[in-house]
């Protein structure tokens, strides 16, 4: 049998100086049985990065065809497509060609080896972007998973901190691609 996804209610807030966007989301995260703590906390980053009133958590894990997160139009245009870990190239050409705009987060201890082996297949996509976050400052944000969370995202000049009661972890962007 199965295993199910795991929910986990985040109350995400968000002071995002950099767009002058200042919003609290209320978010109902399942979490696939295969998702780390990690992965979701940094799921839930990449949300506070791209905050919107269209932006959406997706299935993620569990569907093949959709980012882990995405915006869409009025229209039903993507807008924005989200994608989290080490994506294969094929997966990055697919997304590109799919929306307007595509983030992918990288992180963890194989992400260097990962862009170096992808990096030069990138260049032609001018609606990418590539930010890698460092494995210790993906780990401490895994330490604050809790079923029920006050999440607070704070964002200038870039620099992002992250805090869950007390606890705070600061996480540093680094820029591998940047749109054209």
């Amino acid at each position: 049998m199965a295993q199910k996804a795991t929910i986990y209610k985040v109350e995400l807030s968000v002071s995002d100086m950099d767009r002058h966007y200042y919003e609290t989301h209320k978010l109902t995260v399942a979490k696939h049985p295969s998702e780390t703590d990690e992965r979701m906390m940094v799921r839930l980053l990449a949300f506070a990065l791209n905050a919107n009133e269209q932006l959406e958590l997706t299935k993620g894990l569990s569907t093949d065809d959709e980012p882990d997160i995405w915006q869409k139009s009025l229209s039903g245009e993507l807008d924005l497509w989200v994608a989290l870990g080490l994506p294969s190239e094929k997966i990055i050409r697919q997304s590109c060609g799919k929306a307007k705009e595509v983030i992918v987060y990288s992180y963890g201890r194989t992400a260097d080896v990962w862009w170096d082996k992808i990096k030069n297949s990138t260049t032609r996509f001018e609606n990418l972007q590539v930010v890698n976050f460092s494995e210790n400052e993906t780990r401490e944000l895994a330490e604050l998973a809790n079923r029920s969370m006050k999440l607070q995202v704070n964002i200038q000049d870039g620099d992002v901190m992250v805090s869950v009661d007390d606890r705070i972890v600061y996480v540093t962007q680094t820029k591998w691609k940047a749109t054209v």
